[in-house]
């Protein structure tokens, strides 16, 4: 059979203009990753003047579908039937929550969300636990957490969501706007949070947060994590122990407007040193197994750099042609690349 995604309509015009081709190559993933590599000729198509990704395929069987229901940027799924029409496929996704929960927040350097949900979902196919993302509440660690963009990804899928960020103000605002979230929603809620000490020294501040999506949720006990983590990154193993995350979800400064941060070189334009010093430390938060994907401005950083950085500190590199065409513009200074690797098991 043949289908035809339509792609999900991207406020961000030049990220517009790189969806289609980067759903292309995420469908391919999946493909690999799920479904048995059972899809084939995925193309770009244009139908009564429409751009859609095409694909061929024995029919979808219900499994299939959820999977691709979750494709960061699909709106639609039809199966072409004979003469040119198209059947609709419903599609049933994970997310649990309102998607106000991602799109509300506002604020300069925000990653786009469309991409944010490519790269989580780039890493659960990195690793061994791709089979389980519909069934399993996966645990995402975001190092780099920033106002929580990748925690409300994570979140919305039914994960726990780990963070951690060494900038106050961002820490201030992600625990402010979840905490008002989640009373404005009327979500079942615990929340604790207060400065972290260490032989008597104040190491962080941490925001620790037992939620639940439905009131059934939270009588069947079916709740979710949030964790977030006010310190330096290279520091998380201090909070977490050794291979306790699925998943390592890290969007790296582009060294544009904001640099890296190291403790020991300080504020770097080369998201590279960042990398080394603190891959190793997310590694070790893995589980054998688990899957890290970095998202990096390539004008700042080669993507064998990068590589080898990872590859360093004891993960392989996950690579294929499709995860090579994950590759696009953000602007005229940013060049953003994806690099998937995976704790062996």
């Amino acid at each position: 059979m043949r289908y035809a995604m339509l792609i999900l309509p991207s406020a961000n015009r030049v990220y517009a203009e790189s969806s289609v081709g980067l759903t292309g190559a995420e469908l391919e993933i999946f493909a690999d990753a799920v479904l048995g590599g059972d899809l084939g000729d995925i193309t770009s198509d244009e139908l009564a003047g429409v751009p859609y990704v095409t694909f061929e395929s024995r029919e979808l069987d219900e499994r299939a579908i959820r999977y691709l229901a979750n494709l960061s940027s699909i709106y639609a799924l039809f199966a072409i039937e004979g003469g040119g029409l198209l059947r609709p496929v419903p599609l049933v996704r994970l997310d649990r929550f309102d998607d106000d929960l991602i799109t509300i927040p506002k604020y300069a350097g925000k990653t786009n969300e469309q991409f944010t949900k490519l790269l989580l979902n780039a890493t659960v196919m990195g690793s061994a636990f791709a089979g389980a993302m519909l069934d399993r509440r996966l645990t995402v660690l975001d190092p780099l957490a920033g106002r929580g963009t990748t925690l409300h990804q994570a979140m919305m899928y039914g994960y726990d969501a780990y963070g951690v960020d060494r900038d106050q103000k961002d820490y201030e605002a992600y625990s402010g706007f979840i905490q008002r979230w989640l009373k404005e929603k009327r979500i079942k809620h615990r929340t604790e949070s207060g400065p972290v000490r260490r032989n008597g020294k104040v190491v962080g501040r941490r925001l620790q947060i037992t939620l639940a999506a439905t009131k059934e949720a939270h009588k069947a006990g079916d709740t979710q994590r949030i964790d977030m983590i006010n310190a330096d990154t290279t520091r998380t193993l201090e909070f977490w122990k050794p291979r306790s995350v699925d998943l390592v979800v890290a969007d790296a400064p582009y060294g544009v407007q904001h640099g890296s941060r190291t403790a020991d070189r300080g504020l770097t334009r080369d998201p590279l040193d960042l990398l080394r010093a603190a891959a190793p430390v997310w590694a070790g938060v893995l589980r054998p197994g688990g899957a890290l994907g970095l998202s990096w401005n390539t004008n700042v950083a080669d993507r064998a750099d990068a590589a080898e950085a990872l590859e360093d500190a004891g993960l392989r590199v996950v690579d294929s042609d499709a995860h090579r065409r994950l590759v696009h513009r953000v602007d005229q200074a940013i060049r953003r690349d994806i690099l998937i690797a995976r704790k062996p098991d």
